[in-house]
C-alpha cells in the first residue's frame, strides 16, 4: 500500500451509539476528513420544517433536496454544518429536529440523492464517515467497516446529557422511547434499512470510555494497513 492510499472508514449504528463522537476524533487523530451523514439529513430536516412542508411530500422534499447546499466547515474544536451559506449545527441537534428526521431519512428519493454527494465526498480523501447505511449502501468497499452498539438505556442517557450540556430541555423517558421508535424505523424502512454489514466489526459500547472505542478503531485501521503491505 502506497503512502497516499485513500482509506475509508465506515462507522455505523443506531441512534445515540456514539459514532459522530468517536468519528470525529478518529478522523483527528488520523488526519483524516470527517463526514457527519447524519448532519445532512438533519439540515434537510431544519429546512423541511422551516419551509413547513409535511414529511411524507416526497416530492416536494427531494426538489428542495436538489436546491439546497449543505456544508461542512473544520475550526479548531470541530465542525460547522452549513444549511444554504448559514450556520445551523447547533439548530439540527433540537429536540424538533431529532423527532423528525427518521421520517425524512426514510424517502427513497432523498437518500439516493444524499448518497451521492456523500460517495462524491469520499472520492478523493481518506474520511471517516457514519450513519446507518454507510458500510452497507453508501461506501460498500470500505476498507475498515464498524458497526457500534449500545442499549437503549445507555443511548438515551448519552443523548440526555448531551442535551443537558448544550442547554436543550431533555426527558430521559421520553428518550428511551424515542430511540427504541427510531430504532425500529431505522431497522424497517425500505430504503437502506439500518444493518450490520457482513465484514463489519461490532464493537458494544454500552461499558466501553470513548478512549477504549476510538483505540479499538485505530487498531483496526493499522491492521488494516499492515495487511495490505
Amino acid at each position: 500500500m502506497t503512502a497516499n492510499e485513500i482509506i475509508r472508514i465506515a462507522i455505523d449504528g443506531p441512534a445515540a451509539a456514539g459514532k459522530s463522537t468517536v468519528a470525529k476524533l478518529i478522523a483527528d487523530k488520523l488526519n483524516f476528513v470527517y463526514i457527519d451523514t447524519g448532519a445532512m439529513y438533519r439540515a434537510l430536516t431544519l429546512k423541511v420544517i422551516q419551509e413547513q412542508i409535511k414529511f411524507d411530500n416526497e416530492k416536494m422534499i427531494t426538489e428542495t433536496l436538489t436546491n439546497t447546499k449543505i456544508e461542512f466547515k473544520s475550526v479548531a474544536d470541530g465542525q460547522l454544518v452549513f444549511l444554504d451559506d448559514i450556520d445551523v449545527t447547533s439548530k439540527i441537534r433540537s429536540t424538533e429536529v431529532s423527532q423528525a428526521v427518521s421520517h425524512i431519512a426514510q424517502l427513497a428519493e432523498v437518500r439516493k440523492q444524499l448518497v451521492l454527494r456523500q460517495q462524491l465526498l469520499a472520492n478523493n480523501h481518506s474520511v471517516v464517515m457514519d450513519g446507518r447505511d454507510i458500510g452497507t449502501t453508501v461506501l460498500p468497499d470500505a476498507e475498515v467497516k464498524v458497526f457500534l452498539i449500545a442499549s437503549v438505556d445507555e443511548r438515551a442517557q448519552r443523548r440526555h446529557d448531551e442535551n443537558i450540556k448544550k442547554g436543550f430541555s431533555s426527558d430521559l423517558q421520553l428518550l428511551k422511547e424515542e430511540i427504541a421508535e427510531r430504532d425500529h424505523r431505522d431497522e424497517n424502512r425500505k430504503e437502506s434499512p439500518l444493518k450490520k454489514a457482513k465484514d463489519a466489526v461490532s464493537i458494544d459500547t454500552t461499558a466501553m470510555s470513548i478512549d477504549d472505542v476510538v483505540e479499538k478503531i485505530i487498531k483496526l485501521v493499522t491492521d488494516y494497513k499492515n495487511k495490505a503491505r
